[in-house]
């Protein structure tokens, strides 16, 4: 295969909202580009017996579709934003309590998968969770002449050889989580990692710069 070059660093556009609904512990808009979801937190809470944990909390992650009901897709992204979750969040200091994240999908023009990440921590801050790290998503595609494109829109994604999305924490910059698709070498896959880490910079910064604007009143 031949070596992959970036062609475009840049991210969309991206924005957020904090506390935009009134029943959840925390909730967050999250949109980049055209992508937009909303995710909400619930917890902690009284947990059922079949799903206790006697030593930390059990956190249960719901995605639900535009339209329809959920299936392998959306099974397959729970998994992935509650691994992330679980490596951040500091879930032995609520043992035996259960802790719900619910995403809704708003609109899907490419890199939902980062986006749910996205929302979601903004969700968990939101509802004041205790967390070792705060974590972001990026999506990296690889096209056909292997060029690396950060952030990708529905119509690259679909045109791309490779898509991959990585979950990774601020403190060290270290992948969570990932989750792959198509066909790449060991070197393109190293290269998506280090294009990330790089874009996760843009990443965190809005974080701060968000909770900043949110909180600056108070100051």
């Amino acid at each position: 295969m031949e070596a992959c070059s970036i062609s475009n660093l840049k991210l969309r556009e991206f924005g957020c909202e904090q506390s935009l609904l009134s029943r959840p512990d925390g909730s967050a808009s999250f949109i980049q580009g055209d992508t937009s979801v909303c995710a909400g937190v619930y917890g902690p809470a009284e947990v059922k017996v079949s799903k206790e944990i006697y030593d930390r909390a059990t956190l249960e992650v719901l995605i639900q579709p535009k339209v329809g009901l959920a299936g392998v897709r959306e099974r397959s992204q729970e998994q992935c934003v509650r691994e992330t979750c679980e490596a951040s969040l500091l879930l032995s200091l609520h043992p035996r309590s259960s802790l719900t994240l619910v995403l809704q999908v708003i609109h899907d023009d490419g890199s939902l998968l980062s986006c749910f990440l996205n929302a979601a921590c903004m969700a968990l801050m939101d509802a004041g969770l205790p967390m070792s790290c705060l974590f972001c998503g990026v999506t990296c595609a690889i096209s056909a002449d292997g060029q690396i494109v950060t952030d990708p829109t529905a119509a690259q994604e679909k045109e791309s050889r490779a898509l991959m999305t990585f979950a990774i924490d601020s403190t060290e910059r270290n992948i969570l989580m990932s989750s792959t698709k198509g066909s790449f070498s060991v070197h393109e896959l190293q290269q998506c990692i280090v294009v990330s880490q790089k874009a996760s910079e843009k990443m965190f910064q809005f974080y701060r710069d968000s909770v900043k604007r949110r909180y600056s009143k108070y100051l």
